[in-house]
């Protein structure tokens, strides 16, 4: 496998461990207003933008009451649990290396700038991504499952993203990376969460249950420099 032109990293869920955080959030934000979210409606806020997430969960409310009382509700919540968000297995050890190997890097994430400083505070390593394209983004047109996260955090490199690796966990994001044409590296513990077009875990998008997986391939692709 070719050494990539970048690294491009989602963060929920790939740097950072919040998605059951966000799950929870969302439930408990649901249960306020007397309903209860599926596991499968859960795994659909995965990877999108605050303000998708909560369009769908307005529309999955028993009684709609708006998207600004629904926030007003959540946000609270979110924030309380966010504020301990404990970083992935590997994930610090990834950054760096790709870091201390000059590799360019972007972060690719739906959540906005101010969520992303929070949830940081405790991991000062996600400083080393100089580079990134937020849910808030002016620039950006349309979040994930849309390919524009990525093809804008690609640009801003100078890179091709069809020469770039992406990082991913959730199903809006991956098809995402898909679109934008990188080659997806999908963490996922369990194989039938990610379904994208039937793709086996070996093809692209490639299937991981861990990131030392990754930094075993980028420095394996390294040393063949």
């Amino acid at each position: 496998m070719s050494f990539p032109a970048a690294c491009l990293f989602d963060l929920d869920g790939v740097l950072l461990d919040t998605e059951p955080l966000h799950a929870q959030a969302w439930s408990q934000t649901a249960a306020v207003f007397a309903t209860s979210l599926s596991t499968s409606q859960l795994s659909m806020l995965k990877g999108r933008r605050r303000l998708d997430c909560a369009h769908l969960v307005n529309n999955w409310l028993n009684t709609p009451v708006g998207i600004e009382q629904l926030l007003a509700v959540r946000q609270p919540i979110a924030k309380h649990l966010l504020s301990q968000a404990k970083a992935m297995p590997g994930a610090e050890e990834l950054v760096r290396w790709c870091y201390d190997h000059r590799l360019p890097m972007a972060m690719a994430s739906s959540s906005t700038t101010d969520a992303v400083a929070f949830k940081s505070i405790h991991h000062s390593w996600l400083a080393l991504i100089k580079t990134r394209v937020l849910g808030d983004d002016l620039s950006l047109t349309a979040g994930k499952p849309a390919p524009d996260p990525y093809l804008l955090a690609a640009r801003r490199l100078a890179v091709k993203p069809t020469a770039c690796w992406a990082l991913e966990d959730s199903q809006a994001g991956t098809q995402a990376a898909l679109a934008a044409g990188c080659h997806v590296w999908v963490l996922s513990e369990n194989e039938a969460h990610i379904n994208c077009d039937g793709k086996f875990k070996d093809e692209n998008p490639r299937q991981i249950a861990q990131l030392k997986t990754v930094l075993d391939h980028l420095q394996q692709a390294w040393d063949a420099l």
